[in-house]
């Protein structure tokens, strides 16, 4: 039996891991069209270093995003997978880096466009859709935090993604910076012209808001026909979103983008059972003009136990059963 996206056109949103799930899992459905969006705020690590010394976007998200969608079936295009994931050890100027972010940052100096040199390594990897920034640019994420003080009231601003993602505080608010930066033309084209639109799952305030903070990439998704969909998170997440309930994910994207506007919202039945919790989120998401879908879409690890990363085949199947239902 076809999948019931298989003839469908596919935009996800968000970034670094979550994404990776999210595009694995829209592979498996083998659609018409994947496009992968990618937030391009990233200031550690390999990526961060290359962002400094070439400023060009930083190629981290980007490259797993590629490596998601690659064919691997195929060997010659498995290795390249394999090869744009492998980090250089040892503790010299390698030390760190991945191969992929290498390679599109010497591309990039070579075609001169990033999103040539993204096209390339997906033509490498026989990749099952393609892969675009969320914004042509470098951008950097800020956000005011609370409980970095013994008054809890201050409020202090931290700035930068790695920052932000492992803040010991209370993010309240992100910006971007440049504040309303332009779309990617590529971006917004892709959400206009799918069937499925797809945000998160990842960090909420790192890899998914910063989507919503584009006015561009938001009035598409607003404006779009497709079935817009928000994969939540299985869980909060250490640091940015320490303690937050599921309600409080979605109270997060509502304040940050007031105008947005969602159809369904798909929650891992098994790790929201209580009745009253999803009570509050069934009128959170209403607020945003959508409806809670609860399926199972967990992973487990290789013990078995459930784990706090979505399982690729069952949010495929997921994602088939919200768009087969309308």
């Amino acid at each position: 039996m076809n999948h019931p996206l298989a003839e469908a056109s596919l935009a996800c949103l968000g970034g670094g891991h979550g994404l990776y799930q999210t595009l694995s899992a829209a592979k498996l459905a083998e659609p018409a069209s994947i496009t992968g969006i990618v937030t391009v705020a990233d200031d550690g690590g390999s990526s961060g270093r290359l962002r400094k010394e070439l400023g060009q976007i930083p190629p981290g998200d980007l490259r797993m995003a590629l490596a998601a969608l690659a064919d691997t079936t195929d060997p010659d295009s498995a290795l390249w997978a394999r090869a744009l994931q492998h980090r250089f050890g040892g503790n010299g100027a390698l030390a760190g880096h991945a191969v992929g972010n290498l390679m599109l940052a010497g591309l990039t100096e070579l075609l001169g466009r990033e999103q040539a040199a993204l096209d390339t390594v997906a033509r490498l990897t026989r990749s099952a859709g393609r892969v675009v920034p969320m914004s042509s640019q470098p951008l950097d994420i800020e956000a005011d935090v609370t409980g970095l003080d013994d008054d809890p009231r201050i409020v202090r601003t931290v700035r930068g993604q790695v920052a932000v993602a492992t803040t010991p505080g209370t993010v309240r608010r992100v910006r971007l910076i440049p504040d309303h930066p332009p779309a990617n033309p590529d971006a917004v084209a892709a959400i206009r012209s799918a069937d499925l639109v797809t945000i998160g799952p990842g960090s909420w305030f790192s890899s998914v808001i910063p989507h919503l903070l584009v006015p561009g990439i938001a009035d598409a998704i607003n404006s779009s026909s497709a079935l817009r969909v928000v994969v939540l998170n299985l869980s909060a997440e250490m640091g940015e979103t320490t303690g937050f309930s599921h309600e409080r994910h979605i109270h997060m994207l509502a304040q940050h983008a007031p105008t947005l506007k969602v159809d369904r919202v798909l929650v891992d039945a098994s790790v929201l059972s209580n009745a009253g919790e999803r009570e509050f989120l069934n009128k959170a998401v209403a607020q945003l003009g959508g409806v809670v879908v609860y399926d199972d879409v967990q992973g487990v690890d290789a013990d078995g136990q459930p784990c706090a990363v979505h399982d690729a085949a069952k949010l495929s199947a997921a994602l088939g059963r919200v768009y087969a239902a309308g």
